[in-house]
């Protein structure tokens, strides 16, 4: 291989933490066509079958190769239908299946082709609405406006169907509005991509809180406008995993005590031109912050919490460090289980591993440290999960911030009807936004198959 990857890079480090822009940089045309060029085209495509969406990397990256951009876009969009999410977001399945990783650790930029593909289309006008030419009579209401509940609607509205999505935020997005930082997707891109799908015939209702006990009461909407109630024929539930896990041990009232999101979706309101008082504010602002949890919700604290000004930021995880490079646990090409470093741990972060959490420290209320211990994992004799046994090393780790970024529970719903379908996280649980969108559109598909038996019933 005569050309080697070349990555767009981020921003310089002194400058990006002082605003909330992007920080991952593009190339110029001829080097992105370049990258493009080194798919292998190969006839087993590891790319595809990784990707949850079915994308035809070797299809889009020959037509960007080649400068038909538009045709990129076409091929692109007909498995994925927001790719200026993905393309910002997705940790890149497809890479790690790529052959040119198997054998050099340098697979094709498809996330980065993908990004540059998307926002080619949108500057050159290859994004254009597409409502259905005839509407089936038939009313689908998807509730949840996160990456499944759009990809369910996008496809339902396709298939002729009247879809209405419903949305107890203020604006949709979900998690990529309200949990993932502006320096990694730009608001303003969801609301693009809103504006696009109503101009084809989706109807968004906010600040609507329902309960899925009850959601024929979403029948109702209409009639709040003097209209005739008209019942829905489906619903997809995309409400995603909306209770995160905490950490229920001694001091966890104390002051400076906070789940990711509380800080993350709040930073995020602000940007959008949100006041909150004083007292409401979760800032890390002149804090020594620790973060508790080694995913990418913790990474995202770390980027944010150095751009509201913190002193320092520890990260530590109960796990042991993953192997750096290549894991034989998880060889190729699947996805393998390795030391991820981000753009915010670049940006200045201590990183711990092997350490529980016992108890938080404080005074007068106030949080002043976290007690913790060393653990080490042993081979359960009854085979499955190994076994976690403290060694007794404790120490204190200073903090007046600390952020629990340890996932989220899965969602227990009540029985539903038999026209009520789950869609991305609110099925699965806590999963990638590529996933959800993926559930979303096999949702639709489900939906379908559903009114059309019954219309045929």
């Amino acid at each position: 291989m005569t050309i080697h990857r070349k990555e767009a890079g981020y921003r310089p480090i002194g400058e990006r933490i002082h605003d909330f822009s992007e920080v991952e940089q593009t190339l110029n045309t001829r080097d992105r066509q370049e990258q493009a060029s080194r798919c292998m085209d190969c006839g087993v495509p590891f790319c595809h079958w990784a990707c949850p969406l079915g994308n035809k990397c070797p299809e889009w990256n020959d037509a960007l190769y080649r400068g038909d951009w538009e045709r990129a876009y076409r091929i692109l969009s007909s498995t994925n239908p927001f790719p200026e999410f993905t393309g910002r977001i997705c940790p890149a399945l497809c890479e790690k299946s790529c052959v040119l990783y198997l054998t050099d650790h340098e697979p094709t930029t498809n996330r980065e082709d993908e990004a540059a593909i998307s926002e080619r289309a949108w500057q050159e006008g290859f994004v254009a609405p597409q409502p259905p030419l005839h509407r089936n009579g038939r009313r689908v209401a998807v509730v949840g406006a996160g990456p499944a509940g759009l990809a369910a609607a996008h496809q339902l509205n396709r298939m002729g169907y009247s879809v209405t999505v419903v949305e107890r935020n203020e604006a949709a997005g979900g998690l990529l509005r309200y949990g993932i930082p502006n320096f990694k997707l730009q608001k303003q891109l969801i609301d693009r991509r809103i504006r696009l799908m109503e101009q084809e015939g989706i109807e968004f209702r906010y600040g609507v809180d329902v309960n899925l006990e009850r959601l024929d009461n979403l029948d109702n909407l209409d009639s709040l406008e003097g209209q005739e109630p008209r019942p829905f024929d489906a619903y997809v539930v995309a409400t995603g995993t909306p209770q995160a896990r905490d950490l229920q041990v001694p001091g966890r009232e104390l002051r400076g005590v906070h789940l990711a999101l509380e800080l993350l979706s709040q930073q995020n309101r602000v940007l959008a031109g949100q006041q909150f008082a004083k007292e409401e504010r979760v800032t890390a602002r002149g804090c020594k912050v620790l973060v508790i949890g080694g995913g990418d919700t913790g990474s995202d604290c770390v980027g944010t919490a150095h751009r509201q000004g913190c002193k320092s930021v520890v990260q530590i995880e109960i796990m042991p460090q993953p192997p750096v490079g290549d894991n034989p646990a998880t060889p190729w090409p699947q996805w393998p289980v390795v030391l991820k470093t981000t753009s915010s741990h670049e940006e200045g972060c201590e990183r711990r591993w092997l350490l529980n959490t016992r108890r938080f420290l404080g005074k007068d209320g106030r949080l002043t440290g976290v007690e913790v211990e060393e653990v080490e994992w042993l081979p359960n004799p009854e085979g499955g999960r190994p076994v976690m046994r403290g060694t007794g090393r404790v120490e204190v780790i200073e903090a007046d911030m600390v952020l629990l970024a340890l996932g989220f529970l899965k969602p227990q719903h009540p029985a539903l009807p038999d026209n009520v379908f789950l869609a991305g996280d609110a099925a699965s649980g806590a999963s990638l936004v590529v996933r959800a969108i993926a559930s979303g559109l096999q949702a639709a598909h489900r939906v379908d198959n559903y009114v059309r038996l019954h219309r045929q019933g």
